[in-house]
Parts: C-alpha cells; structure tokens; sequence
C-alpha cells in the first residue's frame, strides 16, 4: 500500500515545486523551531522550488530539535545516530509521496538542524544531493567516512559566533573534504550566531551554480 503524507512519520510542510528546473530543498529548523520557520528562507534562495521542512520531534524544555544533547555543545551521540536513520527514512518516504527526484534533494540546515543535516552527510550520504549548513559544527565522527563523491556542500558560519568557534567550522569542513565532498566555507562578519543577509545572497548564488536545472552537475553527467 503506498504511503500517505500522514503516515511520514514527522510533522511537516510541503509545498509544491513551482519551477520545473529547480531542486528540493530539505529545510532543517534550529532549537525552537518549526516546519514553517525557515520556508520564507527557502522561498529567498531558491525561488519555485519544492520544500520540504519537517519540525524535530525531540524537545528540550518545550523546544523542538531533531535530536538531544547533554549539554551546550555536548551530543547525545546515540540519539543523534537513531534521529539521522529515522530523518534519512523520512526523505525517502516523502520522495516517494512527493514524487520527489532524490538527485536533487540539497538539505538547508540552521543551528540544530544544520548539524542533523551534517550527520546526515555522514552517516547517510545517499539522502542528500548536498547541503547548506548553516552555524553547523561537527555532530560526530563515524568510524569509517563516507564516500561523498564531490557533494557539493556550502558552510556559512558566524564571525564571532559565541556558539560555533571557527575552529569547529574548519573541522567540520576538513572532514568532510576527507569524505570527498566539495566544500565552500562562507564568513559573515558581525553577524555571530544569527543569519546576516550575506548569509542568504551567498547560499542563493552557490545553490544557482551548483545545481544548475536542478542537479548537481556530476550527477546530471552520470544518469
């Protein structure tokens, strides 16, 4: 029996592509959010595109995540594992709903999400096409890296961010350039944990040239 949208598992929005040459954009809120937080996000960077943007079912004090922690900076790293299958589940089922092209399915992460997003990367790099990884650090370190394949993969991080050092943001793109993937790091000046508008402009123009009608290129050279 095919599924419903009711049966996904998580609560969410969808809405309908409008361009045909445009990719779906996987929207991953932050600590507090929720499945319309970051559609007006989606909206600005990549107008016509379908979205998808589940909320997390993990609350902290009342507050929607898509996975707990210990402490500020501190993962559960079990959780993390069982919430990054049950995400990774969740886009293949919605594909499937949605009649979504899992070639062109690029996650847009913030904080929390961001970092599900990342470990998403990592430990199920066949449910993305690439990421935007907004204020991200490293969620885990899996055992044995994946192969990314030159994923495309956009870090936007803070100056000054009181929550993400750069180090964290340099680490993070090492290992993912270790698994393979391509990876731009953007800085935004003054703007610390929050998105600044050099944050939505350099995420707008690196998802215009890195899926270009809607696919990243090698993928597209490889179908």
């Amino acid at each position: 029996m095919a599924q419903s949208k009711e049966d996904l598992g998580f609560t969410h929005r969808f809405v309908p592509a409008t361009a045909a040459d445009a990719p779906t954009l996987l929207l991953l809120h932050g600590t507090g959010g929720s499945e319309s937080d970051l559609l007006p996000l989606g909206r600005e960077i990549a107008p016509g595109a379908a979205l998808l943007s589940p909320r997390g079912k993990v609350l902290e004090r009342g507050m929607p995540r898509f996975f707990r922690r210990l402490a500020e900076g501190v993962f559960d790293e079990a959780d993390l594992k069982l919430r990054t299958q049950e995400l990774a589940e969740f886009i293949e089922a919605a594909a499937g709903v949605y009649a979504l092209d899992r070639n062109r399915i690029v996650a847009v992460g913030y904080s929390n999400g961001a970092n599900i997003a990342a470990s998403l990367l990592l430990l199920r790099p066949d449910a993305l096409a690439g990421a935007i990884l907004l204020r991200a650090m490293v969620p885990l370190v899996p055992g044995v890296l994946p192969a990314l394949s030159g994923a495309p993969v956009l870090l936007a991080a803070g100056e000054g961010d009181p929550m993400v050092s750069p180090a964290q943001t340099e680490r993070l793109a090492a290992l993912l350039q270790t698994a393979g993937a391509r990876v731009r790091t953007h800085w935004s000046g003054g703007s610390g944990h929050a998105l600044a508008q050099d944050d939505i402009d350099t995420a707008k123009e690196w998802l215009r040239k890195e899926f270009a009608n809607g696919v990243r290129p090698s993928a597209a050279s490889s179908a």
